[in-house]
């Protein structure tokens, strides 16, 4: 086992609690990315528009940052020497997949860090739900392109 992942996971998480509760407690605002993202792409500015920004220059900068001081990505790819690696089923595969996404946060309301990580902890039956429902669309797409298609890692 990698400790040292592990490790960098539970950080990562709990930094992701942490910012999720400070942005409750001083804006009243839930940490879900899709809405932050869409109000600023689709709504005129406003009063709130600057935490938004700050917000997502933040979710751009801290990867970054960490790049620059030497943290590098991690080497996800599982192959010597490599960062991120090529996207298993292609580019245009890959932008398909954003493209679904992006009309599934829309379809339910929020993705898995407004619904996942703030509405579980709030107990919203909804974000359970919809939760719950993230997570077996996701075992069967593995599945599918795993043991269907047979495709991916």
């Amino acid at each position: 086992m990698d400790w040292m992942a592990s490790l960098q996971g539970l950080v990562g998480g709990v930094l992701i609690g942490l910012s999720a509760v400070w942005l409750m407690g001083t804006m009243g605002r839930i940490a879900g990315i899709s809405g932050i993202v869409g109000n600023l792409m689709t709504q005129r500015p406003k009063g709130d528009s600057a935490w938004r920004v700050t917000f997502v220059l933040g979710l751009i900068s801290g990867p970054l940052l960490i790049m620059a001081l030497g943290g590098g990505l991690g080497n996800v790819a599982n192959a010597p020497g490599a960062v991120i690696g090529e996207p298993a089923g292609g580019v245009v595969l890959m932008l398909l997949a954003g493209l679904l996404v992006g009309v599934g946060t829309g379809i339910g309301s929020g993705c898995t860090s407004g619904h996942g990580v703030c509405g579980i902890s709030r107990l919203s039956t909804r974000s359970i739900a919809a939760t719950a429902m993230f997570l077996i669309t996701a075992i069967i797409t593995v599945y599918v392109v795993r043991h269907v298609i047979g495709g991916g890692a």
